[in-house]
């Protein structure tokens, strides 16, 4: 049996990925990928916590989690399509004024 330490540091590790790709990324879809891993980190956590109390409140709550990240992806890249049929860029830079 894996210990409960390798799963919460995977999640760790995943989650810092996550946090300096937002950080440092100016490309907008790398940005949301990276949020998605942060997510996912996040879910990684409920699950294992879940597991180890054997309580499912964890994973109803990770499927909850996946539909609104669904849900957030369609809506940041349907933002994402229009910023670059005004503005002609997807980069973080470019897009820094909301004003079209």
């Amino acid at each position: 049996m894996i210990p409960i330490e390798a799963f919460l540091a995977f999640a760790a590790i995943l989650f810092a990925i996550g946090a300096y790709g937002v950080l440092v990324k100016s490309n907008t879809i790398v940005v949301l990928m990276c949020i998605e891993l942060m997510l996912n980190a996040a879910n990684i956590n409920f699950i294992v916590f879940s597991a180890f109390t054997t309580d499912v409140v964890g994973q109803v709550f990770v499927i909850m989690t996946i539909t609104v990240a669904a849900a957030e992806v369609a809506v940041g890249i349907a933002i994402l399509l229009n910023a670059y049929k005004t503005k002609g860029t997807i980069e973080a830079d470019g897009l820094a004024s909301m004003r079209w």
